[in-house]
């Protein structure tokens, strides 16, 4: 995927180091590094759902379900739901019970026969809708966790010289973590943070940055 909309990337990058020592005092001799690892921090206000498909290791459905609340008017003592609504599910309520007691009511295909003591004015309606098609759903379960992928990015990157250039970055093998958070607000801005442990592929490769010499 085309990951163009992340705010902050940062990259950290870490070793164990071990000394042997030696002489009187056992000052630190000699310098024994391993365990090179690191993590890519990355920060947006944007998401898609093939981002959430990556962070789940789940491939995108294109069906789910999901519950509604309607506001509807009876007329001639019948209700009509116009969406897929799934068996069992629908719980009628008069206007002024939101949530109150449920109205003993039959339904038929999406039509709510209300009882013949209270089947005029408006009414709550509670359902599970059925999307069958057409959506893009992610699920987050006990069975899938996310795989490792290459990432390629670019960042302009201020020279010596007082010139922007290119910087190239790869990480060749991200494994997103399976704790991230996702915060959502009342004024429409999302807040996310993903974090990747960055380990060494086939090549032992973990961490590239690179500057296109122009001269």
């Amino acid at each position: 995927m085309n990951l163009d909309f992340a705010n902050v990337t940062t990259t950290n990058l870490e070793a164990s180091r071990e000394y042997a020592t030696g002489g009187q005092g056992a000052p630190n001799r000699i310098t024994f590094d391993h365990s090179r690892k690191g993590t890519l921090k990355i920060d947006t206000q944007i998401a898609t759902m093939k981002l959430f498909s990556m962070l789940s290791g789940a491939d995108l459905e294109t069906s789910f379900k999901y519950a509604k609340r309607y506001e509807l008017a009876a007329v001639d003592g019948k209700i009509t739901v116009t969406d897929e609504i799934v068996a069992g599910t629908v719980n009628v309520f008069a206007e002024g019970d939101d949530c109150g007691t449920a109205l003993e009511v039959t339904v038929t295909d999406g039509e709510i026969t209300l009882p013949t003591d209270n089947n005029e004015g408006n009414f709550i309606v509670y359902a599970i809708v059925n999307v069958a098609s057409g959506a893009k759903s992610v699920k987050f379960n006990s069975k899938t966790f996310p795989k490792a992928f290459t990432i390629y990015g670019v960042t302009p990157w201020k020279t010596e010289d007082d010139e922007i250039a290119e910087m190239h970055l790869t990480y060749y093998k991200a494994v997103p973590q399976s704790t991230f958070e996702l915060a959502f607000s009342n004024s429409g801005i999302i807040s996310m943070s993903i974090t990747c442990d960055l380990l060494a592929d086939k090549n032992n490769d973990i961490y590239d940055m690179s500057l296109v010499d122009e001269e």
